[in-house]
């Protein structure tokens, strides 16, 4: 069984709360915290909770989504945007965006980004934001910092981590070692390789390219979900 999402909705048109409400309620992994038009009320439930997912209008009256992520970017938090506006998909997505629904949405549309958020969740560890680790590997241990990589290669038994000042190959499989690093920054895009979400540059068909002019290739197995990342 899924584990219970916590889950909040926040919007100024109280037809679309009622809607949307009516939607969470549908689904069973999602545990409805809170769903209405109080901005303030919302800021302090992401100050006082961890790892909710929120169903977040852009326009709105005393404080705008966008300001709202933005006073929410360090934290554990994901976001659904629930918007008429279209154009402001590409500024909302600077920050941790599930998925951009665009008003009038349908109960299907709601329940893909559900599940979205769900296989974007189950792809990662559980391992807390940016909690070093060590490896062993030419008979010296190092201390791995998640800030510092840029991409991971797999190679049959070894692993190669491109760090951004050096490259260290050690023992390992991309399996294991996917779930020592922080969730929502990592992504997997092909079985050779996992890449830094922060580290990401451009999108361009079937290949990423990371900082530092990196074009790396997206599995035919991975695709739909790195395409979902970037909607």
């Amino acid at each position: 069984m899924k584990n219970s999402i916590s889950t909040i909705i926040l919007d100024d048109e109280p037809f679309a709360v009622r809607l949307l409400k009516d939607y969470a309620e549908k689904v069973s992994t999602l545990n409805i915290i809170y769903a209405g038009s109080d901005v303030y009320k919302v800021i302090e439930l992401l100050k006082e909770r961890t790892n909710s997912l929120v169903f977040i209008d852009l326009q709105m009256p005393e404080l705008s989504g966008m300001e709202i992520m933005q006073m929410s970017k360090n934290s554990k938090h994901n976001f659904i945007i629930t918007s008429a506006y279209q154009e402001y998909a590409l500024d909302a997505f600077k920050y941790k965006v599930i998925d951009f629904l665009v008003k009038p949405i349908t109960f299907q549309r709601f329940h893909e980004a559900v599940e979205k958020y769900s296989a974007w969740q189950e792809s990662f560890g559980n391992i807390p934001e940016n909690k070093e680790f060590y490896i062993k590997a030419e008979r010296k241990v190092y201390r791995i910092i998640p800030e510092e990589i840029i991409y991971i290669e797999g190679l049959k038994d070894y692993i190669r981590f491109h760090m951004e000042r050096e490259k260290i190959i050690a023992h390992g499989n991309m399996k294991d070692i996917i779930k020592k690093l922080p969730k929502n920054k990592f992504l997997r895009i092909h079985r050779s390789y996992i890449i830094s979400s922060g580290k990401i540059k451009m999108l361009d068909g079937n290949s990423i390219y990371l900082h530092g002019n990196i074009r790396l290739p997206i599995g035919e197995t991975y695709r739909k979900i790195v395409k979902a990342k970037f909607n």
